[in-house]
């Protein structure tokens, strides 16, 4: 407001509900913003329009330096703002805040305490001008000061206004109050998100990551080069093999680390609602759509998107996939606006995708698009020199998660564990150690604990040993064999392991129709090692 035109309001009179719709308007604007700043500045604007005041100005603590200073003003410059900075104690505002009590001021040109630091009145200045200062109090402390100054209209009317004043300053303060525990309110889930963070990416550096067989030690070597690329991935496994755990380590181990991991299990629905999820949508798209929505791939923006069970994808989300692979682009479901996106691809599936591609089910194009680099994860049945490692591992997880104390576990239990199939693989013996956990009473680890399936497979095994165990066929064939080459000292083990790695290796493939892959998986062994067995050893077999 023009500070001319000011000097010569009238006193005005304000009626009970002109004061409840300024209050309102005040409380409606506090209460709609965290900007507190800016907030504070249309106050005083109100004040100033409404309660015909010629200036006007909030100070604030602050408790870092422990001076008062200018928060926001009206009719005042910013340098005069500028110089508008106290001492707790110091003039009327700074013994207002010290004392927690309003001051009302008649005329402050008699005024000791006024030090006019601001400029408010001139020096010739020959009007009475009257200064009012109410205390800002949060939870009983006084954290700053409300004050205005307007022409000398009788002490009534100071007085009135000074009360009124006062119910502003008890909306501010509440308005700061609010403010300052939503901040630390977010500060401490900054906080705390930071550090769930730093855990996930601890749990999922390389090292935590269990496993020490040849076909791990591959797994690992391949995430290591590719995890700082921006290169789509395509892992391929049996289910329970762990997947998304390389996913997430691929992530935590770049420099997406910081941005989301989503994910997202391409055959939990179908058509335009995978679509919409994929994708998002706008309001009134289809049935049900009564908001805009963001999809996946725009809330992994920056980030990583796993996309598991990829062989599942419907053909027509085949397509536009495609394009995002391509492009980087999209549009939701039921707009024309193009999205871009920044989003590193991680696939997974657990069947043969050129299977799929040979038989029209999926994409070529998009198979090669996937499939930049491949990761395959092999089955526990491949690596069972990992087994003892995870067993230790979930006991310790879920011991301390249940307060039990299971630990000792027996030879003949532990060949059961190692020798099982584990066709749910490193799933399924993860809930088999934690079912054995929750029913054990001891540190004894019994079959009884064991599932089903386990124990049953035990019990075949029992069943289908011969009088003669293994232990004593093997001294048979040892003894056998140190009898027929005892004149052939110095090449006896080797001559005795290449015929029993013959004649497994043979009967293996027999059983398995001659198929390689599945003799391999059958005895345990990788597929390079076997068809490097094959070649030394002359066996004949299919090239499958």
């Amino acid at each position: 407001m023009d500070s001319q035109t000011s000097l010569n309001l009238p006193a005005v009179t304000r009626s009970t509900d002109q004061e409840l719709s300024i209050l309102t308007e005040i409380g409606q604007l506090l209460s709609s913003t965290l900007e507190l700043r800016a907030a504070f500045g249309q106050v005083m604007q109100i004040i100033s329009d409404k309660l015909s005041m010629r200036r006007g100005t909030l100070i604030l603590l602050d408790e870092s330096s422990g001076r008062l200073r200018t928060e926001a003003a009206i009719g005042l410059t910013f340098e005069e703002m500028e110089r508008g900075k106290y001492a707790i104690g110091e003039g009327i505002t700074g013994n207002v805040v010290a004392n927690g009590r309003a001051r009302i001021i008649p005329d402050v040109r008699s005024e000791p305490d006024f030090l006019n630091r601001t400029g408010r009145v001139a020096p010739h200045n020959t009007e009475a001008i009257s200064f009012i200062c109410v205390p800002i109090k949060i939870e009983g402390r006084t954290a700053g000061a409300l004050s205005v100054d307007k022409s000398f209209t009788g002490d009534e009317q100071l007085r009135n206004d000074a009360k009124f004043l006062d119910i502003i300053a008890a909306f501010v303060g509440q308005a700061i109050q609010i403010n300052r525990m939503v901040m630390r309110q977010k500060e401490e889930l900054l906080e705390e998100n930071a550090q769930l963070r730093a855990q996930v990416r601890d749990r999922y550096k390389f090292e935590n990551i269990i496993g020490d067989s040849p076909a791990m030690h591959d797994v690992f070597a391949v995430v290591g080069q590719v995890a700082n690329s921006r290169a789509t991935v395509l892992i391929l496994g049996e289910n329970g093999t762990g997947k998304e755990m390389i996913a997430k380590a691929i992530h935590y181990n770049s420099p997406r680390k910081e941005k989301a991991f989503i994910r997202v299990n391409c055959g939990a629905l179908a058509g335009t609602l995978f679509e919409s999820e994929l994708f998002g949508h706008v309001k009134g798209s289809f049935t049900g759509a009564i908001r805009d929505k963001i999809g996946r791939f725009e809330a992994a923006d920056g980030g990583t998107i796993f996309l598991d069970e990829i062989g599942t994808l419907e053909p027509t989300l085949q397509v536009k996939l495609l394009r995002v692979l391509q492009e980087r682009e999209f549009e939701r479901v039921g707009d024309t606006q193009t999205v871009k996106v920044d989003v590193r691809v991680i696939a997974a599936t657990n069947i043969d995708l050129q299977e799929e591609v040979a038989r029209g089910t999926f994409r070529e194009d998009l198979f090669y698009r996937l499939n930049v680099v491949s990761i395959y994860l092999p089955p526990l049945r491949n690596r069972r020199e990992d087994v003892p490692r995870l067993i230790d591992f979930f006991l310790d997880k879920y011991n301390a998660m249940n307060s039990r104390s299971l630990r000792r576990i027996n030879r003949d239990m532990l060949n059961v564990l190692l020798r099982y199939p584990w066709p749910g693989n490193v799933r399924e013996l993860e809930n088999a150690i934690e079912r054995a956990v929750v029913l054990s009473r001891d540190d004894d680890f019994t079959e009884d604990l064991l599932p089903l399936s386990v124990r049953m497979f035990a019990a075949q095994r029992r069943s289908n040993q011969s009088s003669e165990s293994i232990e004593q066929l093997t001294k048979r064939l040892a003894d056998q064999a140190v009898t027929d080459y005892e004149m052939r000292e110095g090449e006896i083990y080797q001559l005795v392991i290449d015929q029993i790695e013959h004649a497994l290796i043979d009967k293996a493939l027999s059983k398995c129709g001659g198929v390689k892959t599945k003799a391999a998986d059958f005895l345990g062994i990788n597929r390079n090692t076997l068809n490097k067995k094959v070649k030394e050893l002359g066996i004949e077999a299919a090239d499958a």
